[in-house]
C-alpha cells in the first residue's frame, strides 16, 4: 500500500537517512518473495517442533503474513515518525507487488489458483502503475477507491487460506471464494480508476488544446501585416 505523505511543522523536521526502519521493513517485504517461493514450490521444510508438526504449508502462510504487517508497519512507522522518504515511497508499491506476484504465481505452480484468474489479479496491478506514471507525468494524482484499498487484504486472505487449504481440504472452498472477490475486485477497482484518470486527462488534453488554439490566434493578431 502506498504511504500518505505527512506535512511536516516548521523546524519541527528532522533529516531521516534512507534506511530508516519503515524503508528497512520495505526491504525485509521484499526479502520475503524468494523465501516465500522457496518454501511453496519445494514443499520444505517440514518439521516437528515440541511435538507439533510444521509442514511447508505453515511455514508459507506464516511468512505471507508476516510480509504483509510489515506492509502495514512500514507506512504506520512512516507517518508517525515523519520518515516518509522518496526511496519508500518508491520500494512501497513495488515489494507489494513482488510478494503478491510471487504468492499467485506459486500458487498456479501447486495447481491452487487457475492461471487465467492470476493474470487479471497480476495484470490489473502492472495496468494502474503505468496508468499512475503517465498520471504523474501529467502531473496529477487519483487517490485509491476504498474497493482499491481493500485489495491487498483480499489478496493476501485468499493466497494464506489456499495455501493452508493444502493440509486442510476443508478451506479450499473458503480460499476459492475469496479468490473470485480477489478477481472481482481487481477488474472493478481498475475500472473505477481507469474512469478517473480518463476524466481528468481528457480535461488536461481539452485545456492544453484550448490554450495553444488561444495562444495561435493571439500570434495571428500580433503579426505585422506587410
Amino acid at each position: 500500500m502506498s504511504r500518505v505523505v505527512a506535512c511536516c511543522r516548521i523546524g519541527s523536521a528532522r533529516y531521516h537517512g534512507p534506511m530508516n526502519l519503515p524503508n528497512s521493513l520495505t526491504v525485509l517485504r521484499i526479502f520475503f518473495v524468494p523465501l516465500l517461493i522457496v518454501v511453496l514450490l519445494t514443499r520444505t521444510p517440514n518439521v516437528e517442533l515440541w511435538g507439533f508438526p510444521m509442514h511447508f504449508e505453515f511455514w508459507g502462510v506464516l511468512i505471507l503474513l508476516f510480509a504483509a504487517a510489515t506492509d502495514w508497519a512500514d507506512g504506520y512507522f512512516a507517518r508517525r515518525r515523519s520518515q516518509v522518504t522518496t526511496l519508500g515511497i518508491l520500494l512501497d508499491p513495488i515489494a507489494d507487488k513482488l510478494l503478491i506476484t510471487a504468492a499467485f504465481i506459486a500458487l498456479v505452480d501447486m495447481h491452487l489458483a487457475k492461471a487465467w484468474m492470476v493474470v487479471i489479479i497480476i495484470g490489473r496491478e502492472f495496468t494502474i502503475m503505468g496508468l499512475r506514471n503517465i498520471a504523474t507525468a501529467e502531473g496529477f494524482n487519483i487517490a485509491a477507491s476504498t474497493l482499491g484499498k481493500t485489495k491487498m487484504v483480499l489478496q493476501v486472505c485468499a493466497a494464506a487460506v489456499l495455501i493452508a487449504g493444502v493440509r486442510h481440504p476443508s478451506l479450499k472452498p473458503l480460499g476459492l471464494m475469496l479468490l473470485w472477490l480477489v478477481v472481482i475486485s481487481a477488474l472493478v477497482s481498475a475500472g473505477q480508476y481507469f474512469l478517473k484518470f480518463w476524466s481528468q486527462l481528457d480535461d488536461r488534453i481539452k485545456l492544453r488544446r484550448k490554450l495553444s488554439l488561444t495562444e495561435t490566434r493571439k500570434n495571428s493578431q500580433d503579426a505585422v501585416p506587410l
